[in-house]
């Protein structure tokens, strides 16, 4: 029976540690620090690094959307999920750890940026697939949006500290050299070759490689069926019936379209946030390092907010809100530079739209968490117990199908207006479409 519990304590907390070891991927990588240091320190303009990380990411998606499905419906059929886990984890640890070599100014940096994080993405997507398919085994549905919830705020928790610990004691304002602390940086790291910014893929290696152990000791995984082959034949026949039969199915395959948009748009804010933060607000590293430690102590906040909301309210109308929130917010971004709030009003202080943006960030950090936490839940609510591994692939390849459009549209906007500005729009449009695409879907399962 769906939602039948099967872990104690120690397992349950194990896997939500998942979460926390996966955060400095997305917080360090992807958002306020390695992104940024590509875009204006690797690339030889703010506007070809914007572009080249867009395609790049656009790449990487592909391939997570053609083999997700794939090899989620082979778990199923399978049964653990954990060795898939640990083959992908392996991915994320050596990804993370190419990026130290890229100093700027050397040929091959941008090349090797882009290989690394693409590689680690990989990895980190395929493993966000199997752990999540686990979910529904550990608790009763009645606590799922809770489980989810929580397990996003420790992921935030875990966030806050590694990037205060990145940006207290490795990464310095190249204008004065010194770290958020005031101090030089720590452990001999050189801020003219950009060490600290380098250092944080190996970092975000081992703290992954840490973190995720409880789960492979601790979490209880479903057993091999004994005397069950694995047959690939049967696997892929079994996901051409399902991706044949999703239309019939009008609310899961309504939600599988509407999370491929709103997701785009969150996966498009989290990539290009900090490239925006520096090119257009000219912000440096620590400044758009206290944004992100302000978005993720609000995303913490939203997160658990959205799991108990959720066991209110159902994860349908968390993540329809938390949508609509998301646009008014990134609209209030986008909108801002530094001389100019929402396009006609005209600062003098070149604080203000610093500020604007804080105000902006911390309203996106809760919206998006509390989204996502509900989103796994309502994925839930749209298919049975032995359908949950295949689901996830569906809902990664959705994801990662229209992954590129996102980033692809504000690639082409950048790259034809030279204006990163522009380039941002297509993420409003998105995350407006996701939420008016959930009228659609139902959630299928009867709430405790």
């Amino acid at each position: 029976m769906q939602g039948a519990r099967t872990a104690d304590r120690r397992g349950i907390v194990s896997w939500m540690f998942f979460d926390w070891a996966a955060q400095p991927f997305y917080t360090l990588l992807t958002t306020f620090v390695f992104a940024s240091y590509f875009a204006n320190q690797v690339a030889p303009d703010s506007a070809t690094g914007q572009t080249s990380w867009a395609y790049g990411i656009s790449i990487a998606g592909i391939v997570v959307a053609v083999l997700a499905p794939i090899l989620g419906t082979i778990a199923d059929e399978a049964g653990p999920r954990k060795p898939w886990l640990a083959a992908f984890s392996a991915l994320v640890v050596i990804g993370c750890s190419m990026l130290y070599f890229t100093e700027p100014g050397l040929p091959w940096s941008m090349a090797i940026a882009l290989i690394g994080y693409g590689i680690a993405l990989i990895g980190m997507e395929f493993a966000v697939v199997f752990n999540n398919a686990m979910m529904p085994t550990l608790v009763p549905r009645s606590e799922l949006g809770k489980l989810s919830g929580s397990g996003w705020a420790l992921g935030y928790i875990g966030g806050i500290i590694i990037l205060f610990f990145v940006l207290a004691l490795m990464t310095a304002s190249p204008a004065t050299g010194r770290t958020l602390l005031g101090i030089a940086p720590a452990f001999g790291i050189d801020p003219a070759q950009f060490q600290g910014e380098r250092l944080t893929g190996p970092l975000t290696a081992l703290w992954y490689l840490a973190f995720v152990l409880p789960l492979f000791l601790f979490t209880p995984d479903l057993p091999r069926q004994p005397g069950r082959r694995l047959d690939l034949g049967a696997a892929l026949a079994r996901l051409g019936t399902t991706l044949k039969s999703l239309p019939a199915k009008r609310s899961y395959f309504a939600f599988l379209v509407s999370s491929v948009l709103y997701r785009d748009g969150l996966n498009s804010i989290y990539i290009f946030g900090g490239i925006y933060a520096g090119a257009v607000l000219g912000m440096d590293v620590l400044q758009i390092g206290i944004f992100g430690i302000l978005s993720a102590v609000t995303g913490t906040l939203g997160a658990w907010a959205g799991g108990r909301l959720d066991a209110r309210f159902g994860p349908r109308a968390v993540v329809f809100w938390s949508c609509w929130v998301l646009v008014v917010s990134v609209g209030l971004i986008v909108s801002t530079t530094q001389d100019h709030v929402l396009f006609v009003i005209q600062t003098s202080s070149p604080g203000l739209p610093v500020i604007v943006f804080y105000i902006a960030g911390g309203i996106i950090g809760a919206a998006a968490a509390s989204a996502q936490a509900a989103s796994r839940t309502l994925l839930v609510d749209q298919v049975g117990e032995d359908e949950t591994t295949q689901a996830f692939g569906l809902y990664a390849l959705a994801g990662r199908a229209g992954s590129f459009l996102g980033p692809l549209l504000i690639g082409i906007l950048t790259g034809t207006s030279a204006n990163i500005q522009i380039g941002m729009i297509p993420v409003v449009v998105l995350l407006a479409l996701g939420a008016i695409g959930l009228f659609w879907v139902r959630e299928a399962r009867a709430r405790a």
